[in-house]
């Protein structure tokens, strides 16, 4: 293991988030109220040290093995948490240790739970740095290293077959080097487009900013407390749900339709499961909420039904309605819509759409073939054969998924969470969708919960993020070098 290669990789990553604290310091530096500047400049000279340090005293080098590259996307990660929970630790306030580290992993994951309960007590420079980890992590902090990298270097090739799976690749056919530029155009300009939007329809400059950043990495950090619903504004509502359905589609898909101007892309089965699903399912709750009264009109009823629908599907978890008063079965549907998510090679959380129809299709040949051993029957995805091996792995993440969400579940058990919570404060952990339903619902706060449930639920974050197999290799690297 090249511990000197992965530290000059790693501290890409650090630079990274140290240039979005330094943005925050001048916000600060510009507002003489804004109580964080010391704080944001502490943590930014920190964060800067540590990962310029490498490229001091390590020379640059091309070379990188399978394990060293996931070291290199599992480390990323971990130290972005760690240096990015430093401004608010320092800040002070309701953060102490352990809700710092809850605040940063879930920015960098964009899953979008908060400890917060007055959001708007902070100043605009943390509200920023604690918007731009969305921002960073929904395009993830290993594409921003891989941007860096030379096109013609292997390890560029090797880490974007890592860190952007076969499934977010699917459907889209272009080479590896050109994914990450692809993927990161389409970002940057929704983000744009996103922020654009949300000034026209009435938010000022820094708020429209700060939810750009949010919606488009399906994240969900407002610099309100109650959201999107602060606002009480129409076109508000309507910006966040366009844009929450845009970064839930694969960015693939999106380049294809507005660059290539073909529409090809969209006649594919996960899109139409994908944009069926949401509209079913706002359906569904619209006249639930109608029926028994939860809602008046139909108008808002649709719209609310829509909005909520659309926050949970994309794992983004913004609001508009207080959901912990909502009736028993819209509330456990879009709980359920949170674990399909969206598209691959989006920015939301959860099993991705793709992978459950992959599973559902699969039951179906396993199906045929029990019933007629003789027939020929084959999985096909995009109107392509999938052979048994590459469904394998999607079958087993599925499985590996739910174990970890019971194993997550029984653990914060043991640290005195209620049944209730366990359970929708694990899910909605794992998806990244982050506000639940009931006590942790779309106006509530995590920040009751016990601090190793806290700790476990950042957990859950993280392996919903990376999608759970990286980490996995990681622990079998750390175990095999044991052995020895």
């Amino acid at each position: 293991m090249n511990w000197k290669t992965i530290s000059r990789n790693v501290g890409y990553a650090l630079l990274v988030s140290a240039l979005f604290m330094l943005v925050a310091v001048v916000i600060a530096f510009f507002d003489p109220e804004d109580t964080a500047l010391a704080p944001l400049s502490v943590s930014f000279i920190i964060t800067f040290i540590f990962g310029a340090f490498p490229f001091i005293f390590v020379r640059k080098t091309a070379a990188i093995s399978l394990r060293e590259g996931y070291v290199i996307i599992v480390l990323s990660w971990l130290l972005s948490f760690v240096f990015g929970m430093l401004p608010y630790a320092l800040w002070g306030g309701p953060f102490t240790v352990i809700n710092a580290w809850f605040e940063s992993v879930s920015g960098y994951t964009t899953t979008g739970a908060s400890i917060l309960e007055d959001i708007e007590a902070l100043p605009k420079a943390l509200l920023f740095w604690r918007s731009s980890t969305h921002f960073i992590g929904g395009l993830g902090v290993v594409v921003f290293l891989l941007l860096i990298i030379p096109t013609s270097s292997p390890m560029r090739l090797r880490l974007t077959n890592m860190e952007l799976s076969s499934l977010s690749k699917d459907s889209y056919h272009t080479r590896a080097n050109n994914t990450v530029y692809v993927f990161t155009s389409v970002y940057l300009v929704l983000n744009l487009v996103a922020f654009l939007a949300y000034w026209v329809a009435g938010m000022a400059p820094f708020d429209a900013v700060n939810h750009a950043f949010s919606v488009c990495a399906t994240g969900g950090f407002s610099t309100r407390n109650f959201s999107i619903a602060s606002f009480h504004s129409l076109p508000i509502t309507l910006v966040s749900i366009f844009f929450m359905y845009l970064a839930s589609l694969h960015f693939g898909m999106l380049y294809m339709v507005v660059v290539k101007r073909s529409f090809k892309a969209l006649n594919n089965d996960v899109f139409k499961l994908y944009t069926g699903t949401i509209v079913l399912a706002t359906i569904i709750v619209a006249v639930c909420l109608k029926t028994q009264g939860v809602i008046d009109s139909w108008k808002w009823s649709v719209v609310d039904s829509a909005f909520s629908v659309m926050s949970y599907a994309s794992t983004t978890g913004f609001a508009v309605v207080d959901n912990s008063i909502w009736p028993y079965l819209p509330a456990i549907l879009i709980m359920v819509l949170g674990i399909q998510c969206g598209m691959a090679g989006s920015t939301t959380g959860g099993l991705k759409s793709d992978r459950v129809l992959l599973v559902f299709k699969s039951l179906g040949v396993y199906l045929k073939r029990t019933l007629n051993p003789s027939s020929v029957n084959e999985v096909r995805m995009g109107g392509r054969p999938v052979a048994d091996s590459e469904v394998t792995p999607h079958i087993l993440y599925v499985a590996m998924f739910f174990l970890v969400f019971l194993l997550s579940f029984i653990i914060c058990l043991l640290f005195g969470v209620d049944n209730h919570n366990a359970i929708i404060g694990t899910l909605s952990c794992l998806d990244n969708v982050g506000p639940a339903i009931g006590e942790l619902g779309s106006f509530g706060s995590y920040n009751m919960e016990p601090s190793m449930a806290k700790l476990m639920y950042t957990i859950d974050m993280f392996m919903g993020r990376v999608e759970i197999y990286p980490v996995l290799a990681v622990v079998s690297v750390i175990f095999s070098r044991r052995r020895r």
